[in-house]
């Protein structure tokens, strides 16, 4: 039995979450969380420490054997070896690395806004264009808008998607139905597609991850998987990722991609960590699960009782809340610019949360809420989110 509800002092450790802003302000932005890495990690970790030595990494091979035994035990994804991985440095430098590897400068690379911020900045850094494929909100359900998904897929210029499963900030987990969807529309116009997989561990009841690398054999060889652990057992910080592609020369053009953006030496912490992660973490990571669904449900009900004025989708996956805040806006007030004023005004009342339009131009009035804490901790933020709203 692990506790999540012990507060770990983390101002003054040069977190950029707790740190950017002032001691005044309670951070629930960017996406780390607030408990201690499984002590199995720690274990790995210190023994790791103790040998004093910290040269350059080889990748052993049992590390590719736990990501293996883990993902096909964990996820149904069988077969994933060695000779199918690129390791690197993050997931971010991962799917950088995919769009350089599968697109030219010119192209445009498809994203279902609203989606994560650092989508925007390895699309124009690869001196590529975003193409936006808005995501539907109806009903408090977010669905893709698949006649636009066509007609963006079907654009000469686009070559790539640039895919987020489960989705950030919308908090779904894509059905093995949706995924399979969108593989066929990218595959028969040309796209080709980069699936971001960091978050996929962290899934609530009745919802499960699909590796999108378990789909048809045509549709995974037109694609490449970014996937990582430091999401889900909180050890972002050390930096350690992995790509994966069926088709040995994508894969020969990612180990390229990676080599050309100076990304392809790995943390040997994170060698150790990722290995006591899939090795001996699973128990702890159930019981993680167990703890943010209940704070979800803290702030769902919250909301539905003391600010019934902001709503949230229902969370499937990751521990990041969209709030829709749009009825919060005063009538007379310009819609733009919203979620940036409100975002502001909550910062002055000690609150600090995402502001939606990061996200995409189309997320004016949310804001994105981590949920990802010490119980005390998130009902402090939410006693400051109700303080926040009430004086908008």
């Amino acid at each position: 039995m692990y506790s999540f509800d012990e507060i770990v002092p983390r101002r003054g450790t040069e977190s950029v979450k707790w740190d950017e802003f002032g001691p005044e302000v309670l951070p629930m932005w960017v996406a780390d969380m607030d408990f201690k890495a499984a002590p199995e990690i720690l274990e790995a970790l210190q023994e790791r420490l103790d040998h004093g030595v910290f040269g350059y990494e080889l990748v052993p091979d049992d590390y590719f054997e736990a990501i293996g035994r883990w993902f096909g035990r964990r996820h149904g994804w069988a077969g994933i070896g060695k000779e199918q991985i690129v390791p690197t440095t993050g997931v971010i430098p991962a799917y950088s690395a995919a769009i350089k590897a599968m697109t030219k400068p010119g192209d445009k690379v498809i994203v279902q806004t609203p989606c994560y911020n650092a989508f925007f900045p390895a699309i124009r850094n690869n001196k590529c264009e975003e193409l936006h494929n808005p995501l539907r909100y109806e009903k408090g359900v977010f669905t893709v808008d698949w006649d636009d998904l066509e007609a963006k897929a079907a654009d000469p210029r686009a070559t790539a998607m640039l895919l987020c499963n489960p989705h950030n900030p919308a908090g779904r987990v894509w059905t093995r139905e949706e995924l399979e969807r969108i593989g066929r529309i990218c595959l028969r116009n040309g796209v080709f597609v980069i699936a971001d997989e960091i978050h996929c561990e962290l899934t609530y009841p009745g919802h499960d991850y699909t590796p999108y690398a378990t789909l048809p054999q045509e549709l995974v060889k037109n694609s490449v998987s970014c996937i990582s652990p430091t999401k889900a057992f909180n050890i972002a910080g050390i930096q350690i990722a992995n790509i994966f592609a069926s088709d040995p020369e994508i894969l020969k053009k990612m180990d390229r991609a990676i080599n050309d953006n100076e990304c392809c030496d790995v943390n040997v912490f994170g060698v150790a960590a990722l290995k006591a992660a899939y090795n001996r973490g699973e128990k702890w990571l159930d019981e993680l699960r167990e703890y943010l669904y209940d704070n979800y449900v803290t702030v769902r009900d919250f909301l539905a009782d003391e600010l019934p004025q902001i709503t949230a989708p229902p969370l499937e996956g990751t521990y990041l809340m969209w709030l829709d805040c749009r009825k919060v806006r005063h009538p007379e007030e310009p819609e733009a610019g919203f979620s940036e004023r409100l975002s502001a005004h909550l910062q002055k009342c000690g609150l600090a949360l995402s502001t939606g339009t990061i996200y995409g131009a189309e997320a004016e009035g949310f804001e994105r809420l981590n949920i990802a804490c010490p119980r005390k901790t998130l009902l402090e933020g939410l006693r400051r989110l109700k303080d926040g709203i009430q004086s908008y």
